[in-house]
């Protein structure tokens, strides 16, 4: 039974309707037959074909409404279930993650007998990250993400144009259309992927035909022979260098390689590669007396020493030498000199070895605080000005911040932070323009600096580790200053201590030299290697470019054309 309202409109079907049409089916003839809405209480009468039945329709607008939300509600709730479903898959891989990362702090903060090497911290973070991969691949197979809007196209570049390139064209199966006509193209779409081919071996065989007339005996003809670099040996020059670029700029120590080469079927001994590279290095010494030369007719260099563990086979032990590297960097300041590194092996790290490499240089060098550089201030000639690193007097401050609560150390790490915040703002500004900015500028903060520095100094204790590192910026005060002198002078040592990391990561893979000559080796194509870095040279290309040169009997009155900023090979 239904009880509509007092007001109530009843509409009768003159024609017969299909009986098996449910109530959604009959609401759907009114919607579509008399244009109105049947979920608004009216009453429709229907009669079936045999005039035998009859069916009323009427829905009650709030019954219809509870009915579509009890459907909403199980909708949700079969969504609500997926969810649950993929937030357990999540947390499942959320705790894995969390596990990789405990393992992790534990090989790096953990009790001394579970701590890796320090050398190992790389390879531990590859590991991570390739386990963090495998996992979320994993999530996405069985979740695949929602594709998102096209964003904006932007232009992020594109691959290299001096690789070369391989075009594979897709055609469709059919080129015929389904009316019987021949497809024509009217565009394309065009994409680039990165591809790599493994090194491969070749043999170069070299055949010199003798000739001879059957005429007469004059004798026998024969092309001289090209000359090489390993006379009668089975490198060619791309070989050798191969090697040299692969242990001093991808860091693989020679016995590395030669397992390598072994997986390819090519067994050379570790002594063999040692002893290309010995050649190698002997031939490209006057490039790098060259560098060096170069560099010291400079007026401002960088300075800076490294370890440099040599064995000792007489001791059976491993001695410490010193990587001392001078550098030139005028980007920061638009000079005109293009960047370069040369690094000197020495047996010591007496400032008697900084003044022996530094002989012919006069000018402005920015060193760290070791006291060895103080013997260039001795000099006859008082041709050697010294200007001192702001991040190394950060680092003493940082140090103190780091180890406990020191509002003092604080301080003036804020303080010094402004000094670098002009610095990036000014950088590739001309030297006078930036030494205009620092006077300016800094040189206000300096002072207020300085006073500070008085000030906090009284506060403490001298011995104590603020006082300490307050000392150390009080007694190099003036040699820090003197950026503010000249716009030629930077801030601090960076750009020296930035190539010598590719040192550091060399002496952990190959832990040390096996004698002085091979340390001052590693130095000389070390030099090479970096001041391609630094001038965007690909290394492989241009030291095979040189050797060849070399061999071929390259004059040495030009040798300067060798250098990496002016070889054109």
């Amino acid at each position: 039974m239904i009880f509509p309202s007092n007001r109530v409109w009843i509409f009768v079907a003159t024609d017969p309707v299909d009986f098996r049409k449910g109530h959604n089916g009959l609401a759907a003839l009114v919607q579509n037959h008399l244009h109105k809405d049947p979920f608004t209480g009216t009453v429709y009468v229907f009669r079936s074909k045999r005039a035998d039945r009859l069916k009323l329709l009427y829905i009650d607008a709030l019954k219809a409404l509870l009915l579509a939300s009890r459907a909403d509600i199980a909708v949700r709730d079969a969504r609500l279930a997926e969810r649950d479903s993929i937030i357990e898959r999540k947390e499942d891989c959320i705790q894995r993650l969390e596990k990789l990362v405990a393992d992790f702090k534990r090989a790096l903060f953990g009790a001394k007998s579970e701590k890796v090497d320090p050398g190992q911290f790389e390879l531990a973070l590859e590991d991570i990250e390739t386990a963090m991969a495998a996992i979320h691949a994993e999530d996405e197979a069985i979740d695949p993400p929602k594709p998102k809007p096209a964003p904006r196209k932007t232009n992020r570049g594109h691959l290299p144009k001096h690789l070369p390139r391989v075009e594979e064209v897709i055609e469709p199966e059919n080129m015929t259309c389904a009316c019987g006509a021949e497809r024509h193209i009217i565009g394309e779409d065009t994409s680039e992927r990165l591809d790599i081919i493994p090194a491969q071996f070749r043999v170069i065989v070299t055949r010199r035909p003798k000739y001879a007339c059957r005429s007469c005996e004059a004798g026998i003809v024969q092309a001289p022979a090209k000359p090489r670099l390993i006379e009668a040996g089975m490198p060619t020059e791309a070989t050798v260098v191969r090697v040299i670029v692969s242990k001093y700029a991808d860091h693989l120590p020679l016995y590395r390689q030669a397992q390598i080469y072994a997986r390819q079927g090519v067994d050379l001994d570790r002594s063999t590669l040692a002893s290309w590279v010995g050649k190698a290095a002997y031939e490209l010494k006057p490039v790098y007396d060259c560098l060096l030369n170069d560099l010291k007719k400079s007026s401002k260099l960088f300075m800076d020493e490294t370890t440099a563990p040599v064995l000792d086979p007489g001791r059976k032990k491993v001695k410490t030498g010193y990587f001392w590297a001078l550098a030139r960097d005028e980007r920061p300041w638009c000079g005109a000199a293009p960047p370069g590194v040369a690094f000197t092996y020495a047996p010591g790290r007496s400032g008697k070895y900084a003044d022996d490499i530094l002989q012919g240089f006069s000018g402005i060098l920015q060193v760290d605080g070791y006291a060895g550089y103080n013997r260039l201030l001795k000099r006859v000639s008082q041709d050697v000005q010294l200007a001192y690193c702001w991040a190394h007097a950060r680092r003493k401050l940082y140090d103190v911040a780091k180890a406990n609560a020191a509002p003092i150390a604080q301080e003036g790490l804020k303080q010094i932070a402004a000094f670098y915040r002009i610095e990036a703002e000014i950088k590739g500004l001309s030297a006078d323009e930036r030494l205009a900015a620092r006077i300016e500028y800094t040189k206000p903060i300096l002072a207020d600096f300085e006073k500070w520095l008085t000030h906090s100094r009284a506060k403490v204790s001298v011995k104590s580790p603020t006082g300490e590192a307050l000392k150390y910026i009080t007694k190099y005060w003036t040699g820090l200053n003197q950026f503010i002198t000249d716009g030629r002078i930077e801030i601090d040592n960076n750009p020296v201590e930035r190539t010598i990391r590719p040192i550091a990561l060399n002496r952990k893979n190959a832990l040390f030299a096996g004698h002085e000559a091979g340390a001052q080796n590693w130095a000389m194509l070390a030099s090479l290697i970096e001041t391609c870095k630094l001038n965007a040279v690909e290394p492989h290309g241009y030291i095979s470019g040189i050797l060849t040169a070399i061999v071929n009997g390259h004059k040495q009155s030009d040798i300067e054309d060798l250098l990496p900023w002016n070889f054109k090979g």
